[in-house]
């Protein structure tokens, strides 16, 4: 059986509170996101992106609807299973300062009981397709912003995840630093033509890495659209100057426009 996608159905999801009624988070949100695929979530700030991300990655259970695993075996008939393997890389670094870079890398693996030897090999490689070979015995401390979030990405990768979840990887960097990354992510996801599910609130971002965009409201969050992006891949920034790149952020703006007020007046 093979892994083939994710689907969410009529999701909802409320946070609940002692001294205030409760605040709806996601309402009836459904949707499928295909393996192998890049898919972006943009929206206004607090319409609900993380939530949905958490859910689906299993540390945070919706109050309503359910989401699937969906697996084929060749006849085109899909069937939900059990979760496949997963990894999370997120906006905050959360490095053990006193491990050095590759026993931050390799702490997943060692937390699975995985032999010394096959984590360190898969720590190295992993170390080295972020471009940071030489660093391993460097401490976080010693390491830039920017390097800090490549040893994120490397713990992410490490793992061997069926589904890369990515909840705003860079938005706690300069902007140089973050077209850097963005460009070794692009590398990176290409080769591996791994599922992944980026949370941004970049237009730019989501469009440059995505092979399909989802655009949610304001709170509640729900899906105002669901845009492919039919651009070459691979990409590099070059792809920005293209007409066909400019038509689709004019696009997703414009359906963002009155979400992003209504959020900025809730």
């Amino acid at each position: 059986m093979q892994f083939e996608a994710i689907s969410i159905e009529g999701l909802s999801h409320r946070f609940l509170s002692k001294n205030r009624s409760p605040t709806v988070a996601l309402n009836d949100v459904s949707a499928q996101f295909p393996a192998g695929k890049v898919t972006s979530i943009v929206g206004p700030s607090g319409c609900g992106k993380s939530t949905l991300l958490l859910i689906m990655r299993g540390l945070v259970e919706a109050t309503d609807g359910k989401v699937r695993f969906l697996y084929g075996n060749g006849s085109g008939k899909l069937t939900a299973g059990a979760a496949p393997r997963m990894a999370t890389v997120w906006q905050s670094f959360n490095l053990l300062p006193w491990r050095t870079v590759i026993d931050n890398v390799a702490f997943g693996l060692e937390l699975q009981g995985v032999p010394v030897a096959e984590r360190r090999e898969r720590a190295i490689s992993a170390i080295k397709a972020v471009d940071l070979a030489g660093f391993e015995q460097h401490y976080p401390g010693q390491l830039s912003g920017g390097m800090k979030q490549r040893v994120g990405l490397a713990r992410g990768i490490v793992m061997s995840p069926d589904i890369l979840f990515l909840d705003e990887p860079f938005g706690a960097l300069d902007a140089q630093t973050r077209l850097y990354l963005q460009e070794q992510l692009a590398e990176l996801v290409e080769r591996s033509a791994k599922t992944v599910i980026l949370i941004t609130h970049s237009i730019e971002e989501a469009i440059f890495l995505g092979d399909r965009v989802v655009v949610m409201t304001a709170r509640p969050g729900k899906i105002a659209a669901t845009l492919d992006i039919d651009l070459p891949r691979p990409r590099s920034f070059e792809v920005q100057k293209e007409k066909a790149f400019g038509d689709l952020f004019s696009e997703i703006y414009g359906l963002l426009r009155d979400e992003v007020r209504k959020s900025m007046l809730s």
